[in-house]
Parts: structure tokens; sequence; C-alpha cells
């Protein structure tokens, strides 16, 4: 039996701990923090293999650029003297291309795919509970430049087998009886989902727990022993572990510890916010991504969460509120009816999403050390990827053969 150290208790962690805890493995996750918070818990909860095109993109940097010139726009930078920020930004920009988009979309579909199967699965198995709906995602827009990228993006879905319709405002308004929708059109993806992402990492949890998984929270990793090509323990705050395999999976907190091993890993943390309206007498049905504005509106039983931002600020976790106040202004012009008042900032989550600078996740073992893996950089996917995420990590430790080519993902990529 494998003794397997996980290190981040966010989704892929726990994933990963799932499926290594289901193969036999004696598994311990080691977090920083409690297991109540994180980036996971007040995600959006969309399950989205219409997600197939990068971050890095063409025309991602001007449009960017243009963002930052506005206090409540949905993306900023703050500007730093940050070496890791400016090789992270040069990455990007190397990447921002058609090519690379090319490559992109066959992997981040398989990945999403393979995700949205094991959470169909767990949702039969009725393990655990954690709001799984298969109604879609509605793309929202109000301009004609968006509804030309669009009609484009909807083409390119369709030529990679994912489904989606372009809908005009009435079929939009036609799927959302309960509530006013002001918009041109959207691009329908049937095939989407979506979850209610605290109560699936708070089941996971107790579930990993029932199975015998050690959690330690609130163990602060300070380094990792190694000796001949081998983390031989990993020494934390509160004692020092051994294992036979160890797992890196600290979202964008990853490079401190990848530092250690002698592996630069660009990464950049990505803060989004998000609140949540309970007791919705009138809610909308399907998940919206709300175009223009980069923000989303999630129905999560008679609650509702909007979500939105990235703000590139390192790992500063304070609310931005004039973030907050950009989702806010949003709302009102999609969905008439919601007079929505600003939050408290209390009232407001936030989490750093890991961002890696071409859009793809970090997965794979580190080169030079025969028992570590690496599994990281999702972005704004985490929650969507978790299940595929952990399982191609069970997969690595145990030296099975992998559910999908993961050369993509490859955590040296960069050099």
């Amino acid at each position: 039996m494998k003794k397997v150290g996980i290190v981040g208790g966010g989704v892929s962690g726990l994933f990963t701990a799932f499926y290594l805890c289901k193969a036999g493995c004696e598994v311990t996750v080691i977090e920083r923090g409690q297991l109540d918070d994180g980036c996971s818990f007040g995600n959006a909860g969309m399950i989205v293999p219409s997600h197939i095109i990068p971050l890095a993109q063409p025309g991602m940097i001007a449009r960017g650029i243009k963002w930052m010139l506005s206090s409540t726009s949905p993306f900023y930078v703050k500007p730093r003297l940050d070496w890791e920020l400016v090789k992270w930004g040069a990455l990007f920009w190397k990447h921002s291309t058609d090519a690379h988009v090319k490559r992109s979309i066959p992997v981040l579909r398989d990945i999403s795919l393979l995700s949205k199967d094991l959470y169909q699965e767990l949702a039969m198995q009725a393990e655990i509970d954690f709001g799984w709906q298969e109604k879609g995602l509605l793309m929202l827009f109000k301009s004609e430049q968006a509804a030309l990228e669009m009609q484009h993006e909807a083409d390119v879905a369709n030529g990679a087998g994912i489904e989606a319709q372009v809908l005009s405002g009435k079929e939009v308004q036609a799927l959302e009886p309960d509530v006013e929708v002001d918009v041109r059109g959207a691009v329908y993806y049937p095939g989407d989902a979506h979850i209610v992402p605290n109560q699936l990492m708070k089941e996971l949890v107790r579930y990993l727990r029932r199975q015998g998984v050690k959690i330690l929270d609130n163990h602060t990793v300070q380094d990792l022993e190694v000796r001949n090509g081998k983390v031989e323990s990993v020494i934390t705050d509160s004692g020092s572990y051994q294992f036979d395999e160890v797992v890196i999976a600290t979202g964008a907190w990853a490079p401190v510890l990848t530092r250690k091993l002698g592996m630069a890993l660009p990464m950049q943390g990505g803060k989004g916010y998000s609140f949540t309206l309970p007791r919705m007498a009138k809610n909308i049905k399907i998940p919206a991504i709300m175009l223009e504005a980069r923000a989303t509106a999630t129905p999560m039983d008679s609650s509702l969460r909007f979500a939105g931002t990235l703000e590139v600020a390192g790992t500063d976790m304070s609310v931005n509120m004039n973030r907050v106040r950009g989702i806010v202004q949003s709302i009102s012009n999609y969905y008439p009816g919601m007079k929505v008042a600003m939050p408290q900032a209390e009232e407001v989550w936030r989490g750093l999403r890991p961002c890696s600078p071409d859009g793809l996740p970090y997965i794979g073992r580190v080169d030079g050390y025969t028992n570590v893996v690496v599994a990281t950089g999702h972005g704004m996917m985490g929650v969507s990827l978790g299940p595929g995420t952990g399982k191609l990590v069970s997969e690595l430790v145990l030296g099975q053969p992998a559910s999908m080519d993961c050369q993509a993902f490859e955590p040296r990529r960069f050099g």
C-alpha cells in the first residue's frame, strides 16, 4: 500500500485523495489553512466542457490593457516590480496566438469531458451530494461585436465536437420564463452543467475522513527534505511526515514549493470575487456568463451566486470593492428586473485562481524526482476540472495508463 502525501486541500487535492483512497492508498492531505474556505468554495460552480479556448489567445492583451483603465472592469494587473510577473506576462504574450489556441482546444476538451463524465458517475453513485444539475450554460451578449465573437466561438466548439447553439434574444427569454433577460442573444451550450461548490468541498472532506484519509489542516509546509532525487519527508510547522509519493496541489502558492525542488513554475494568482443572494423569489434556471461584463450568474437551489473579475495582484487576499461594484453594476444590464444592492465587504468571498501563462494546467511528474507530482494552474477552471485532475494524478502515482494524453500539461514545459 502506497503512502501518499497531498499538499493542498483544494478541489484538485481532494479529488486526488478521493481516487487514490479508492485505489487502496494510505492518503494524507496537508492544508495550510482550514478546509472551510479556499478558491474552490466560492467558485461559480460551472462545469464547462464549452471552455476549450485558453485564456492566452489573440487580442486578450489589448483587451486587458483597455480594461485596466477602468476601476470597475473585470480585469486588472496590480503594477509592481516583480520579475516573476514580468516573466509570466512575457510568456502569456508569446502564447497568445492562433497556433497555441488550435493546439490547446483538443486537450482542454478532453480533460473537461473526462471531468464531466466523472462528475456524472459520482452523482449517480450518490456517495456525495453536491447539487449536480445538467442545464447547460448561456453565454449572454448585448453588442454586435460580441455577437460576431460568439458566432465564431460557437463554430469552433461545434467543430471540436462540443454542441453550441446560437440563440436570439427572444429564444433566450423563452428559456428564462421567471426573469426578464435583456440581451441581443446568446450561445447556449447544452452539455454544460453546474454544482454547489461549497457543498461539494464539505461533502468531499466528510467522505474522505470516513474512509480513513488523514486531513491535517492548519499545517504549513516549511520545507521538503530531498535525498537522491526523492522527497524523503515533508516538513511542516507541526512536524515532519514521510511518504512514498508527494503531490503538490497548493494552487497559486505552488511555486513556493516547486522552488525548493529547483523548478520555476510560472504562475500568478488571479483573484476573483463572488457573493450569493439567498432565497430568490424568482430565480434564473440556467447558469449564465454575462459576456461583456465577464461576470457569471449561477442558480444554486433557491440562491443565486454572482462571480467575476480576474485581478492579478500576487497573493494579496484583500477585497477590492471597486471590482465588486463592477459585477453589481453589470447585473441589471442583463437582468433588468434584478435590483441588486452592493454587498458589504464581509459578504464578499474572494479566492486566488492559479493561472499559468498559457492557460493550461500543470499536471505531471517533476523531472529529476522519482516521487513528486504537480497538480495546479487550472485558472478559473479548478472546480470544472477537479475530478479529471484527481483521476489523472492518481494514475500517475499508481503507474497506470493515463485516461488521456497529458503531455501538454507537463510542469516543466517552460524550462
